[in-house]
């Protein structure tokens, strides 16, 4: 389910005339019993709401007074969410007649024309106020509260967030709530202006409008609903701009080492946080331990429990890490067997994390598993994973994905390993007319026949690409790099940054020179860390000291150092063997 949570006007949305039909009302009762958080949003000072709603108890939460005041109908309780009217305000208004006035907790309340009397008190007197309008009805509130400053307060409250929430209402003062939810519906009554900018239009009026809206979220109609609004930015074909479904996406992106995968989940995790969804990133090899924004749990010392993370993620504005780099290799498939049902369970609850981002997804699902713990991606909500080798993850894994995204210099190649691993048909891939040095993207929607080339809108965080863990973590054995010298007599294994350098000093010229004349530290360099800038200053060294192991060492250690901030000692642990 794509949402969690409803949130109603009441004049002319729920209620007709001021009041709420039986039947209405036996609509939300079935989307309580489904697990749906209620939420009632209106203008109305709560005295006035309660005596004419005696069924005030279906919902979870009221934010009255036009997003000034929170009441909880199971404990009775309301809260104020900003301060009290002035006085003198209240006292300004009296004194011009002003009628109806009512003077609720935070809200001060009439009616045209004497909005005209309000804009002048609140100039005169000098007061920090802002007026709102309802189809004839006037507001007047303190800056920044309205529906939705309300809203915000209800879904915090429940562990809720925005993204989860579909909103409905008829008239102007609704067009801030409806917004800021992830979905916004008009009853068939509306105003024109708010039916012009919401995203559902609905056939019944008022009460049936609503009823209609809750059948639609218990069939999971309303789910396959497009909201365009809402759709990530991932790049441009041709100048039109390609987007992807924040909800029941399952993407994969592959390529080569070096190829630019992190960049492409670099830039679309900035743009999700920015939207206000909620990532949770499965990290094994420590790739994002210094990614801004985020909470990140685990270190190459410790592994995060299962419950520590669940727990980080109830606060749906705090997306996580979860930084692996410390697991054994061997135990991560079953770490990631525990922790992926988890998090569908909490999304079921809490409507949240929004997305599921899995890198290295070989390592956690690979060929061999059978079975995954999930359905479809929209279990999670939306599902990316992130691999080398496509035809390494597990065949029910790649059947989850509904888009894959090659990067690299071969996308067509990719895409095939892709389909192929999957039992799919691979698609055509053209390469683009006028191919970038880096090889480009190709985007294919499964189902259809061709994949679109795409230029990356980039991020605009830096992020330093896998710096914490080439420097001072454990890399895989495929991509440490081996001092074997000439014959290969050795095998001396530098597992970081860290300890190659270390090794770089220790060895004998012929071993150290054998490596540099085969180029073979700035193709390491290259090929497992990604680094082509570095990897060009460490070549220049080698071809300017083929016959000097002295300096060449010095210049190549300094390179290092300069570009990576070395630990005085790495960690003691390596995931590929016994602790």
């Amino acid at each position: 389910m794509r949402y969690h949570a409803l949130a109603c006007d009441y004049d002319g949305t729920l209620a007709r005339h001021g009041r709420v039909g039986p039947e209405t009302v036996k609509a939300l009762e079935r989307l309580s019993r489904a697990g749906v958080k209620l939420l009632l949003v209106t203008g109305r000072e709560l005295d006035d709401l309660l005596g004419v709603f005696p069924d005030v108890g279906v919902f979870d939460l009221v934010v009255a007074e036009n997003g000034g005041l929170l009441y909880d109908p199971g404990e009775r309780r309301a809260e104020p969410l900003a301060g009290p009217p002035p006085e003198e305000f209240v006292e300004r208004l009296r004194g011009e007649g002003a009628t109806p006035l009512g003077v609720g907790r935070v809200l001060v309340a009439t009616r045209v024309p004497y909005d005209v009397q309000a804009l002048a008190a609140i100039r005169e007197l000098g007061l920090e106020l802002q007026v709102i309008y309802n189809k004839g009805a006037v507001m007047v509130l303190p800056p920044g509260v309205n529906k939705a400053s309300g809203l915000a307060a209800a879904v915090e409250r429940l562990e809720l967030s925005p993204r989860s929430v579909v909103a409905v209402g008829d008239a102007e003062n609704d067009h801030a709530f409806l917004t800021a939810a992830e979905c916004g519906a008009a009853v068939a009554n509306a105003l024109p202006a708010l039916k012009d900018t919401c995203d559902v239009r609905l056939d019944g009026e008022a009460g049936a409008g609503v009823a209609e809206l809750a059948g639609a979220m218990l069939s999971g109609e309303l789910d396959a609903v497009e909201v365009p609004r809402r759709h990530v930015l991932l790049g441009h074909d041709d100048g039109e701009e390609v987007r992807l479904a924040p909800y029941g996406a399952g993407l994969m992106v592959a390529g080569p080492s070096g190829s630019g995968k992190s960049t492409v989940t670099t830039a679309l995790l900035e743009r999700l946080a920015e939207a206000g969804y909620q990532c949770v990133v499965v990290d094994p090899e420590g790739d994002y331990a210094d990614y801004p924004g985020m909470t990140v749990l685990g270190d190459p010392d410790r592994v995060p429990g299962v419950e520590e993370v669940l727990h980080a993620l109830r606060r749906p504005d705090q997306s996580v890490v979860v930084n692996l780099i410390g697991l054994r290799l061997k135990d991560r498939p079953a770490y990631f067997a525990e922790l992926l049902p988890r998090l569908a369970a909490l999304r079921a609850a809490l409507g949240h994390p929004h997305w599921v981002v899995v890198d290295e997804v070989h390592h956690l699902m690979p060929a061999e598993l059978r079975h995954v713990p999930l359905r479809e991606a929209a279990d999670v909500g939306s599902l990316l994973m992130i691999t080398v080798h496509p035809d390494a993850v597990s065949p029910a894994a790649l059947r989850l994905m509904t888009s894959t995204l090659a990067v690299g210099r071969d996308p067509a190649g990719t895409l095939a390993a892709f389909a192929t691993a999957a039992g799919y048909e691979p698609p055509h891939a053209e390469p683009p007319s006028e191919p970038p040095p880096d090889g480009g993207l190709a985007l294919w929607r499964v189902g259809t026949r061709r994949a679109r080339n795409v230029t990356l809108e980039p991020g605009e965080v830096e992020r330093t690409r896998h710096r914490r863990k080439y420097a001072a973590g454990t890399m895989s054995k495929d991509k440490s790099f081996y001092f074997t010298g000439p014959g290969e007599r050795l095998r001396l294994r530098a597992r970081n940054l860290h300890t190659f350098v270390e090794l770089a000093e220790g060895v004998d010229d012929e071993t150290w020179l054998h490596h540099l004349r085969r180029g073979d530290y700035s193709t390491w360099i290259r090929e497992s860390l990604g680094d082509a800038e570095l990897a060009e200053e460490v070549a220049a060294v080698e071809r300017d000291s083929r016959d000097e192991p002295g300096p060449g060492r010095s210049r190549i250690a300094a390179l290092i150092t300069e570009r990576y901030t070395l630990p005085a000692e790495p960690t003691d642990h390596d995931p590929d063997h016994e602790c």
